[in-house]
């Protein structure tokens, strides 16, 4: 029976000690092994499973501890009759009809699978991955967040946040972003008027849910962020989608009956061009004369590469119109979900209760790993390397689409980590993807950031943060070689 319930995978992440113990405490769960059936001995399993008798012996006494098995002098090991209370032993025979499964057409109000975005998961297959939000993993310093992580689980740190804390946040972090973020950006905020949120996604989505409604108009660049029209849909406001030139968002009398703009000054989302210092103050002034709020997303603010970057909107707004919104998905990961909101008091108060509702706050345990992180320096050193790497990656990518595919783009200002490509018009971007990721290259449409105008077919981006420095210029040989082929 025993021979059959385990087998140990060469390929799994987990340890053999941790694989013997999860198969064993799974079976126990699962009701494969009786009570009153003895279990292999310590030496039997080891030569069963072709393992070190210790490994065996080790997670016998992890079970042990644990409630799983008991262990009966010169009788072996036994099945802990305790741990199954509560379980529904046995098949429950079911006397109800199945003929009465719901219609969800008729249940569901909203779709959001609709407009869903096909991103591409398993990018990290592909030998040419220009693709954008991601990180190359050689970049990350996996000793350095080990050991942050494993400091934010000992005893006296655990009892710190083990607790629920309701709405507040990890302190420790609070302080790093109001000290050591923010300043970078030329921001000074009380640490009352910053709020952590699960990524700048959920920063942006708890704040129009707050500030907008059916009343309201919402203004949002086109091409922008695709999301972000679905959550103002959701909030039953009017959106106008507002134009974009080689300035970034164009500050005129489309803003005027606005009671909120969305806005990505330093890099504009997608196109990558920044916002110059005299439009940053006409678009604060114009707040003002016309009583509207600003959403500055920051989203590539540590991925600066020159020595005097234009400040923040936030740094220069001196009537608290702007609501700034950050990330440290760019820098430290992506899938940490690490964001935060600067924003006058009375809004943050507002905010961190509706964020109360939803999910109380981000895990405390992440919070004070991240806060450990930026306090001893390392996301100091990270950004560093970063933009050392993306310097050199950028004029590569320069370089290369000059080369390649010339008078396609204007080359980000001073950073970032992608490229927006403008092709002859006769380019359909949805073939020119499916090509290139048959010959394992990954671009991104361009038509996606478009949401009120008909989409362009001929535009596509080109991230480079995931991709290796070596591959950048194969990578463009082959997709110049498609687009050539294309146009004819």
């Amino acid at each position: 029976m025993f021979k059959q319930l385990f087998h140990l995978s060469p390929d799994s992440t987990a340890t053999l000690q941790q694989q013997v113990r999860a198969q064993i405490s799974k079976a126990i769960l699962e009701g494969h092994i009786p009570a009153d059936v003895q279990l292999p001995s310590t030496r039997e399993l080891a030569k069963m499973l072709k393992i070190s008798r210790n490994t065996v012996i080790i997670a016998y006494q992890d079970l042990i501890a644990d409630g799983y098995l008991i262990s009966k002098e010169r009788a072996g090991f036994y099945v802990d009759p305790t741990i199954l209370k509560g379980n529904i032993c046995g098949k429950t025979e079911k006397t109800i009809s199945t003929n009465g499964t719901p219609d969800w057409g008729h249940f569901l109000k909203f779709r959001p699978t609709t407009k869903r975005l096909n991103k591409q998961r398993l990018w990290q297959e592909s030998p040419y991955p220009f693709i954008y939000g991601q990180l190359d993993p050689e970049m990350f310093p996996f000793n350095h967040w080990r050991e942050c992580c494993l400091d934010s689980v000992r005893i006296q740190a655990a009892k710190t946040w083990s607790s629920d804390h309701y709405d507040a946040d990890d302190p420790l972090l609070i302080e790093q972003i109001h000290s050591r973020v923010l300043p970078r950006r030329g921001i000074w905020a009380e640490p009352e008027e910053i709020l952590i949120t699960v990524g700048a996604q959920h920063a942006l989505y708890m704040t129009l849910n707050v500030l907008l409604n059916k009343d309201t108009l919402f203004g949002l660049e086109e091409p922008g962020y695709p999301d972000l029209n679905r959550m103002a849909e959701f909030t039953g406001s009017e959106t106008r989608c507002l134009d974009i030139d080689a300035n970034g968002l164009i500050v005129n009398d489309e803003l005027d009956e606005c009671d909120l703009i969305f806005t990505t000054p330093s890099h504009q989302f997608p196109s990558t061009v920044t916002m110059p210092l005299e439009n940053r103050k006409a678009l604060l002034e114009r707040a003002v004369e016309d009583n509207f709020l600003i959403i500055e997303d920051d989203y590539e603010c540590e991925t600066n590469f020159s020595s005097y970057p234009t400040p923040a909107l936030k740094s220069l707004d001196t009537n608290e119109r702007v609501i700034y919104i950050g990330s440290l998905s760019k820098t430290l990961s992506p899938g940490l979900r690490m964001g935060y909101i600067v924003a006058p008091k009375e809004l943050i108060t507002e905010m961190r209760e509706f964020r109360r509702m939803m999910l109380r706050h981000p895990p405390m345990n992440n919070q004070r790993a991240v806060g450990l992180f930026l306090e001893r320096g390392y996301h100091d050193s990270l950004i560093r390397n970063l933009l050392e790497v993306y310097e050199n990656r950028w004029n590569i990518m320069k370089d290369s689409i000059n080369d390649l595919l010339p008078n396609t783009t204007i080359p980000p200002a001073f950073g970032g980590s992608a490229y927006w490509i403008e092709c002859d018009e006769q380019l359909n971007s949805h073939r020119l993807k499916q090509e290139a990721m048959d010959q394992g290259i990954i671009i991104e449409t361009g038509d996606i950031y478009y949401y009120c105008n008909t989409p362009p077919l001929n535009c596509f981006r080109l991230g480079y943060s995931s991709i290796a420095t070596e591959r950048i210029r194969p990578g463009l040989e082959r997709l110049a070689k498609l687009v050539e082929n294309q146009l004819g």
